[in-house]
């Protein structure tokens, strides 16, 4: 499928709305649980590491999808970049100066010493590492591997999730590890299905298979959402006593209005679109929405994550 032109122009521009979208995920947060202001970074590079992982699974959906190298260079960039900047407020958090008065000594010993910093500086060199790989891919084609993309941005999308607080847990770690690869799955590739997929023969071709995988991907994520919360927080109560709670329980909120949007658009969006009846603009607008949404509760799972 070839990307570009004047509809890939407008699918950017309309796929922006994450942004706002998440950041007003965060803002909601901050209402209800006074989350720290990292919290927008955190959710920064948490889609565009959703993004990355997105585009380089495109392919398993449908071989005739070319991977946007150059867009995929681009996100992995801004992700390296804001990874790095996540590292620089959790040091100023540990460190107990906040940014501002961040030293360099203090920052070193951070990446040196700490166990976070040292996971920081593992995910800070995969996304360069994806970076790099990417720009090299757009510049020589006949060498390139979209699945080598994906082994590397599924590790790091994971490596965090995997060594925070759940991991002190019975089975938290894998748990931590299912939800964030399953989140980021999901969102990442109806992402990049609307930044990459044109007219309306490739989104009767792409949907269906999203849609089939995008089922049990939310499935694991409400799952493991759940079980984490209970585990986190010892309870039904707290749900609704705590700051913790009540973002984790406006983050459920909103996984069962996807969870209903998800099963209307099986009916209203993928049948319509499989047997080519849907225009490609209608069904890019239904992926704007979306994924706005999922930006909200990316917002929300990211203050769970700086708070937690």
């Amino acid at each position: 499928m070839r990307n570009g032109g004047p509809s890939g122009t407008d699918g950017r521009v309309a796929l922006a709305l994450v942004i706002p979208a998440g950041l007003l995920g965060v803002l909601s947060a901050w209402a209800v649980g006074a989350v720290p202001a990292a919290a927008t970074v955190r959710f920064g590079a948490d889609i565009a590491g959703a993004a990355v992982l997105g585009l380089a699974a495109l392919p398993r959906l449908a071989d005739r999808v070319e991977v946007p190298w150059r867009m995929l260079a681009v996100l992995a960039g801004l992700w390296c970049c804001l990874e790095f900047a996540v590292l620089v407020c959790a040091a100023g958090e540990v460190v107990g100066s906040g940014v501002t008065g961040l030293s360099p000594a203090d920052f070193g010993t951070y990446l040196a010493r700490i166990s976070a910093g040292q996971i920081g500086v593992a995910i800070l060199l995969g996304t360069a590492a994806i970076t790099v790989y990417a720009a090299i891919a757009f510049r020589r084609p006949q060498r390139r591997s979209p699945d080598l993309v994906l082994v590397f941005a599924a590790v790091c999308v994971t490596l965090r999730p995997i060594t925070g607080h759940m991991s002190q847990q019975a089975l938290g770690s894998a748990l931590a590890g299912v939800h964030a690869l399953a989140a980021s799955t999901w969102l990442g590739l109806l992402l990049a299905l609307g930044l990459v997929v044109r007219g309306r023969r490739g989104w009767a071709e792409t949907l269906p298979r999203y849609s089939a995988v995008a089922l049990p991907m939310i499935a694991a994520v409400a799952l493991t959402g759940l079980i984490n919360g209970l585990v986190r927080l010892g309870g039904i109560t707290p749900f609704f006593t705590t700051g913790y709670g009540r973002i984790m329980l406006a983050k459920s909120v909103l996984l069962v209005v996807l969870l209903a949007l998800g099963w209307w658009w099986r009916r209203s969006w993928v049948a319509p679109a499989a047997a080519h009846r849907m225009p490609a603009e209608a069904s890019l607008r239904r992926a704007v929405v979306e994924v706005s949404v999922m930006a909200v509760v990316f917002g929300l799972a990211a203050s769970l994550a700086i708070t937690g």
